[in-house]
């Protein structure tokens, strides 16, 4: 009886091709079965592969393909002679042992799903409470710094140049001062000021800057309807909605794309999924705010409905379907206005502009053109 492990040529019918890992050049080499599978290059010298090294690679049909664990790890074995590859099989009995089982199959997409349930669980609930618990901790000269490259940007965009005019700067500052006072925002680095661009909007920054820009201003119809906006902008600031949000960015940009990595495709999965998640946080956001601002406006002896008939004027109607509210990142204005109607109380405090004052204030930014 032979022995299967006794030095023997191996003659194969198609040639056997080798890469020893440390170069792209195929070399067509003979396999020789000894203590070892020698692999032998006309004129070089044989490369000894132990048997219970050899394990089983990647392959197309009608390849076996081999790898060993004791070689570089780019070093390849492709025998194409089926007789030849049957001998091969036949000696390395660990072949397939580094094989994933269906098993093991199995517990790799448990894991995989159960870590994927965690991140995502972790986006919903862990980053938003982080955000909220450490906003508050974040020490006021970074925030400041953080506000003042906000402001940069914002500046970049709007227009560099403050509205200066004295009667109508000084108009703006009483506002906002019995606002601040009403809010209960004792922080004396709190700046506030109208930029010279037709957007109607108004925005709070980190650090205590709030800026109206003059499109809103110029639709405002009374003082009332500014304090409300501006009452509104403090309670972003009075929470810390910016910083909270820089975090709560931060943290799901991160989970997001650990979950999905760089896979091609995925940016867009990543993308559709911040925005639904971010739209969610900001909407809680921007109805505290809401709150925050019916508070003060009550407290002033003011109906906070005129902001919201401003703002109504602006938008117009935004609902009209399931997709636009979820992905709305502001609750819709007619939801808003409605709520604000709601809370309307006949007015019982003074004026907090006299007619000159806010004559002044609509003129802040001079009477030219944007």
């Amino acid at each position: 009886m032979s022995d299967v492990f006794a030095e023997a040529p191996a003659q194969a019918a198609k040639p056997t091709i080798f890469f020893d890992g440390t170069s792209s050049r195929r070399r067509q080499v003979t396999l020789t079965f000894a203590d070892a599978l020698e692999i032998l290059e006309e004129g070089g010298t044989p490369v000894r592969w132990s048997y219970a090294d050899i394990r089983r690679a990647d392959s197309p049909p009608g390849i076996l393909r081999l790898a060993c664990i004791a070689a570089p790890p780019l070093a390849r074995l492709e025998i194409r002679d089926a007789v030849l590859a049957a001998d091969v099989t036949v000696r390395c009995t660990h072949l397939d042992e580094h094989r994933t089982s269906r098993r093991g199959v199995a517990k790799i997409v448990g894991w995989s799903v159960a870590a994927t349930v965690s991140i995502v669980c972790v986006v919903l609930f862990g980053v938003p409470l982080a955000a909220d618990r450490l906003a508050p901790l974040v020490p006021k000269p970074i925030e400041r710094r953080i506000g003042d490259a906000s402001e940069v940007q914002v500046k970049t965009i709007f227009g560099r140049s403050v509205c200066e005019d004295p009667a109508g700067k000084a108009a703006f500052t009483k506002l906002v001062n019995r606002l601040r006072d009403a809010a209960g925002l004792d922080d004396d680095s709190m700046t506030a000021g109208v930029l010279p661009t037709a957007v109607p909007n108004a925005f709070a920054l980190p650090g205590g800057k709030v800026y109206v820009l003059r499109g809103l201003l110029d639709k405002a119809q009374n003082p009332d309807e500014l304090a409300g906006i501006l009452a509104h902008e403090l309670g972003h600031l009075k929470h810390y909605d910016n910083m909270r949000g820089l975090i709560y960015n931060g943290g799901t940009s991160f989970l997001i794309g650990l979950l999905f990595g760089d896979v091609t495709g995925s940016s867009a999965v990543i993308f559709a999924s911040r925005t639904v998640v971010e739209a969610s946080y900001s909407r809680e956001a921007e109805t505290a705010a809401d709150t925050f601002a019916i508070e003060i406006m009550h407290k002033l002896g003011r109906s906070p409905k005129p902001a919201f008939e401003l703002m109504y004027r602006i938008t117009g109607k935004e609902g009209g379907s399931t997709l636009t509210s979820i992905l709305a990142s502001h609750p819709l204005t007619e939801d808003r206005l409605a709520r604000m109607t709601r809370e309307d109380r006949p007015v019982s405090g003074p004026p907090l502009l006299t007619d000159k004052e806010w004559q002044s204030l609509k003129g802040i930014c001079g009477s030219g053109k944007i």
